[in-house]
C-alpha cells in the first residue's frame, strides 16, 4: 500500500481480499516509510504519517492488518512477504519514476506472484495505451469507459484473521514514525488540515453540500474559493477518485456544476496521469511538444525586464498577485488552480531560460504543495511553461513565443484580484 492509502475505493485492496478469501488466507497491508523520497519534506511526511492511524482503523473494519516499516521499499515488502509466507503480493500502481522503480525491484526479489493494480484513477491508465495529445483526445476515450468503471463494486471483508507473530516487526502508525527520518524542514507542516480517509470523506461531503452548486461559475475565482480542496487527499490516496466521481455525479446540484467538476477530477486529472505514465521526461521541458520547445528556444535570448532568483521563494517580486499566490502556497500547502497557471507563466517570464523556469517551478511546487510530486503538478507546469496539452497562440510574444500568455492586467480583471491580494498580503 503506497499510493492508495485507504480502505475504500481501493481496487488493489479489493483484489487482495478476494484472493485471500478464495485461498483461505489472511490479508496484510504493508506501508513502507521511505526515508528520502525525492523532494518530500516535513510538510508532506507530517500529513502522510498523521493519516496512517486512521488508515489502520479503516483497514481493520475490513479485517485487514496494517504493518508499517521504515527503509527501502522493495526490500521491506519482499522481506515481509517472506516472513509471513505470503502466497501473493498485490501493489497499487504509481506512474512516477521513483515508485515504479520500487515495483520493478520488488518484482525481481519476490518468489511469489506480484500483481499491480491501477487504483488511483477512474479508468485504468493502461487501457489508453499511449500518451494523449490533449483533453479533447482523451475525453471521448475516458467517457466510453465511464459507465462500467464507475459501477459500484463489492468491498469484501477479509474472512481470515491474521495473528501477527512476534518475529514480524512493525512500527506503530503514529507521530513517532518521523523520529526515524532526517527531514528537510524548509516547509513547515500545514496547520488546521486534518489528514486521513475519514477527514477526506468529511471534506467531500462538505463540498457537495456547500460548494458544488455554483462551481462552474465560481471555480476560477480565487477570492471566493469554491474549489473542493480535495487535492491533498487525492494525492496521498486518502480518498479515491471513483468515490469522488460517483458522489458528485449523484449529488443534488445543477448538471452544469456536476459536469464542470467531473471534467476536472476525471478528464483533466487522468490526462495528467496519462502524461506521466507514457512520457518519461514528464518533469522537464523535453517532455513538451516540439512546437513549444522550438518557439521557446527561438525566444530564449529575449530581454527580460525582471530576472528573479531567491526573491521567488520569498514572494518578493514587483507583482502583488504573484506574491499573494506564492504566500498562499507557503502558508497553506495549496494554491488556487487559476492563479497557479499565472504563477508558473510568470516564472517563465522572470527567469533566464525555459529550462530554468521549468526547474524552478517544479522545485517550488514540490516543496510547498501538499499535492506536490504529483502528475497534476507536472502536467500543470508543462502546460503553463511548455505548452503541453495546449496549442500555439499567435502572434509570437517576447520570451513566450507562441506559448499562451497571461498578464497581470488581464488576469486581475477576471476576478476580484484586490480581495485575493489583500487576503494574502505579507503578515
Amino acid at each position: 500500500m503506497q499510493r492508495a492509502q485507504r480502505a475504500s475505493d481501493n481496487a488493489a485492496l479489493d483484489a487482495a481480499v478476494v484472493v485471500g478469501n478464495a485461498l483461505h488466507r489472511p490479508v496484510v497491508a504493508c506501508f513502507v516509510l521511505v526515508p528520502s523520497y525525492p523532494a518530500a519534506n516535513l510538510r508532506h511526511y507530517r500529513f502522510m504519517v498523521d493519516g496512517l492511524a486512521d488508515v489502520a482503523r479503516c483497514l481493520s473494519r475490513r479485517g485487514v492488518s496494517l504493518i508499517v516499516r521504515h527503509g527501502e521499499a522493495a526490500w521491506e515488502v519482499a522481506a515481509l512477504a517472506s516472513e509471513v509466507g505470503a502466497a501473493l503480493v498485490v501493489g497499487d500502481e504509481n506512474p512516477l519514476r521513483e515508485p515504479e522503480h520500487w515495483r520493478r525491484r520488488l518484482a525481481e526479489r519476490l518468489t511469489v506472484p506480484f500483481w499491480s493494480v491501477d487504483a488511483d484513477v477512474v479508468v485504468p491508465t493502461g487501457l489508453l495505451g499511449k500518451e494523449q495529445y490533449a483533453a479533447r483526445t482523451i475525453r471521448p476515450r475516458l467517457h466510453r469507459q465511464l459507465q462500467w468503471c464507475l459501477a459500484p463494486t463489492p468491498e469484501p471483508r477479509a474472512r481470515v484473521e491474521w495473528r501477527r507473530p512476534r518475529a514480524v516487526r512493525g512500527l506503530d502508525p503514529g507521530p513517532g514514525l518521523l523520529d526515524h527520518l532526517d527531514l528537510d524542514r524548509r516547509a513547515a507542516p500545514v496547520q488546521g488540515l486534518v489528514p486521513g480517509p475519514t477527514a477526506a470523506r468529511r471534506r467531500l461531503r462538505t463540498f457537495i453540500r456547500a460548494g458544488l452548486a455554483g462551481y462552474a461559475a465560481g471555480r476560477n475565482h480565487p477570492e471566493i474559493d469554491l474549489t473542493s480542496r480535495l487535492s491533498p487527499y487525492l494525492h496521498f490516496g486518502h480518498l479515491g477518485p471513483r468515490e469522488v466521481a460517483r458522489a458528485v455525479g449523484e449529488a443534488d446540484a445543477p448538471a452544469a456544476d456536476r459536469s464542470a467538476f467531473l471534467e476536472q477530477v476525471v478528464v483533466r486529472r487522468e490526462l495528467a496521469v496519462n502524461f506521466v505514465r507514457f512520457n518519461p521526461r514528464y518533469d522537464s521541458l523535453e517532455g513538451c511538444e516540439r512546437w513549444a520547445i522550438g518557439t521557446l528556444r527561438r525566444h530564449q535570448d529575449d530581454i527580460r525586464e525582471w530576472n528573479y532568483g531567491e526573491q521567488l521563494e520569498a514572494a518578493d517580486t514587483h507583482d502583488p498577485l504573484w506574491n499573494a499566490a506564492q504566500r498562499q502556497l507557503m502558508a497553506t500547502g495549496w494554491m488556487h488552480g487559476y492563479v497557479r497557471m499565472y504563477w508558473a507563466k510568470k516564472i517563465l517570464e522572470w527567469t533566464g531560460s525555459p529550462e530554468e523556469a521549468f526547474a524552478v517551478a517544479i522545485a517550488l511546487n514540490d516543496r510547498y504543495e501538499l499535492d506536490g510530486r504529483d502528475p497534476n503538478g507536472y502536467a500543470g507546469i508543462a502546460w503553463a511553461i511548455g505548452g503541453k496539452h495546449d496549442r500555439p497562440w499567435p502572434p509570437a510574444r517576447p520570451i513566450f513565443g507562441n506559448i499562451r500568455y497571461m498578464s497581470f492586467g488581464s488576469t486581475s480583471r477576471k476576478f476580484d484580484s484586490r480581495a485575493y491580494i489583500d487576503r494574502w498580503a505579507r503578515r
